[in-house]
């Protein structure tokens, strides 16, 4: 391209009307999350992590009550005592359970925690996010033509008249 060439097309576009300078962006109607405390689209359903959470809380007593073996033990020393060989074995199966066991009461006690964890944690989120979203629409404001007439000073920025009274 040559200069001519250059200088000929910069001529062509500040003739159109259509080739002016704006800021894009969304209208809005697009925008329902900005500066809306209500309208939110990042949303945790508090029921439905309760529901996991109260899930895994009753699996957890119920393991407590309803899994432990304490017999077994007794009745592995009695049969190691007696000289059995199944009394070594049944203290080893034993063993295992209780290990076993505690790995799914700690699993269901982590899960309980942590929807009560991840409730909280969306929740500040949100609020987190709409501050940060609320201030960015009133900065876009601020470039917004359409906020006030040519000339006039745009209402965002405009300075409070102080009250005498």
């Amino acid at each position: 391209m040559t200069w001519d060439e250059w200088e000929r097309l910069k001529a062509s576009a500040a003739d159109k009307d259509a080739a002016r300078m704006q800021l894009n962006g969304l209208p809005p109607e697009d925008r329902p999350n900005a500066g809306s405390p209500s309208g939110g689209f990042l949303a945790a359903d508090q029921q439905d992590l309760a529901a996991i959470g109260n899930e895994a809380f009753k699996l957890y007593n119920r393991l407590w009550k309803e899994a432990r073996v304490t017999s077994t033990d007794s009745a592995a020393s009695d049969l190691s005592s007696q000289g059995f060989a199944l009394g070594g074995a049944l203290q080893h199966v034993s063993t295992r359970w209780d290990k076993q066991l505690g790995s799914v009461m700690d699993a269901c006690a982590l899960i309980s925690n942590h929807m009560d964890f991840t409730r909280n944690a969306h929740a500040g989120d949100e609020v987190f996010i709409e501050r940060h979203v609320s201030s960015i629409q009133t900065l876009d404001a601020g470039f917004d033509d359409d906020w006030a007439g040519h000339g006039k000073p745009n209402p965002v920025y405009a300075e409070k008249k102080d009250k005498k009274d």
